[in-house]
Order: structure tokens, then C-alpha cells, then sequence
């Protein structure tokens, strides 16, 4: 089966010249060129990755990333001709996976792509699945047990959950403010976003206390944080 993109870009020559380069290496790609339109394609249609531009009539491309990370886990890449760092730190903050600038070169847009739906494909948790194993760490869901070099790591239970869930989306950057909702949402005792960075520098400290070789959570300065394979 070919992999399905969703194109959300208003100009119409960019996006058929994506639309060609994609088709020509064996993938099926659909076009949006309002903000609206798209985003409701993306929310109620399966693709296995979406390119959005950010300057679109009816929602931009930063809410359209935003909208579709809280519904779903598919890769984000933008590409558009807003080039400045802050714009770039915006759309990877609010969850997109990768920011190409305009103009681009076709061939490398349609390699990322692909890298990009591998990764996801590989590392899409399995439903029913109760062991999520990457390299040398080993995550027992049920069980809440973490095993690193066949070595028990032992947890608290805010440090369980967010392991998992950065494990189970990994290569995106996740902003403080998007961990604490995730994890601590309904935590009525705990209310300082701050507590993400406590939590992140001790699991640093117990992964590095087994000499383990992995230390996959990487620190996105002005942005957040990202699990690394």
C-alpha cells in the first residue's frame, strides 16, 4: 500500500511540484489550499504524513499543527518561507517533527518524508503491546517496570509516565508546558509546570546511574525537550 500525504498549501504551483516529486517516488498525495479545508481533511482522514505551510487563508499552518497534535500522532513537516529562528521554534514547539524553508529542493523534501514516515512506522507503539524496548531500555507498561542493560531502574510514578510517553513519541520536541498537561493535568498537588525539569533531570540521573550508553532525552533549548533513536 502507498503512503498517503496531505498537502495543506495555498500556493498551487508549490504544491503540485510536492504533489509530483512525492507521486514520482511511489507515494499518493492529496492537496488542501485553505487552512480550514485542511485541517479537517488532516482530523478526519488518515495520512501517514502531513506537509503544511504556515501563511494560509482560514487557520494557519501553526494552528493546524497544534490542532492535529491533540488528536493525533501523524508526522508534521512544515515548510514555508518564514525562515526566522522564532517561527522555527514556534512549529517544532507546538509539534511539528521537521521545518524545511522555501525554496527547497524537491529531492530533499521527499527523503525526509520518507525518513520521517519510516521512523513513525517503526516506532508507532503496537496496540496491546505490553513491552516498548528501545536499544538498551526496556519498558514494561503493566508492570510499570523500567530495565536498562537488564538492570531495574526504579521509578516514582510521575517518572514512569513520562518516560513512556516520550518514548512512545520520540523525535519530536515536547514543550514544558505541553509535558505538564500531558502527565500532570489532573494532578490537584502538583501545579508548577517547573516540576517537568525536576522530572527530566532525574531520570537523566537514574539512566546515567547504570552506565547506560543511552541517554536519549536531549534538552531543545528555548523549546523543550525530544527522546532521540
Amino acid at each position: 500500500m502507498k503512503d498517503k500525504i496531505l498537502i495543506i498549501e495555498d500556493d498551487v504551483s508549490i504544491a503540485n511540484l510536492q504533489k509530483d516529486y512525492l507521486e514520482i517516488n511511489g507515494m499518493d498525495a492529496v492537496i488542501e489550499t485553505d487552512g480550514t479545508a485542511g485541517l479537517n481533511t488532516a482530523l478526519n482522514l488518515n495520512f501517514d504524513l502531513i506537509i503544511v505551510d504556515i501563511m494560509l487563508p482560514g487557520v494557519d499552518g501553526f494552528e493546524i499543527c497544534k490542532a492535529i497534535r491533540n488528536k493525533k500522532q501523524t508526522p508534521i513537516m512544515i515548510v514555508s518561507a518564514k525562515k526566522e529562528d522564532i517561527d522555527k521554534i514556534r512549529g517544532l514547539g507546538l509539534g511539528a517533527n521537521d521545518y524545511m524553508i522555501k525554496p527547497f529542493s524537491p529531492n530533499e523534501l521527499v527523503a525526509r518524508v520518507k525518513a520521517h514516515i519510516q521512523n513513525y512506522k517503526i516506532l508507532k507503539p503496537k496496540e496491546n503491546s505490553d513491552i516498548l524496548k528501545i536499544d538498551d531500555l526496556i519498558i514494561h507498561k503493566d508492570s510499570h517496570k523500567v530495565y536498562v542493560l537488564d538492570k531495574e531502574i526504579i521509578l516514582t510514578n510521575k517518572e514512569f509516565q513520562l518516560l513512556l510517553f516520550l518514548a512512545e513519541h520520540p523525535n519530536r520536541v515536547w514543550s514544558k508546558e505541553s509535558l505538564f498537561e500531558q502527565i500532570w493535568e489532573m494532578d490537584i498537588y502538583d501545579t508548577d509546570v517547573a516540576t517537568v525539569v525536576v522530572h527530566i533531570k532525574r531520570l537523566r540521573e537514574k539512566l546515567k546511574s547504570v552506565q547506560s550508553p543511552t541517554q536519549p532525552i536531549e534538552t531543545i533549548w528555548g523549546v523543550g525537550y525530544r527522546f532521540n533513536l
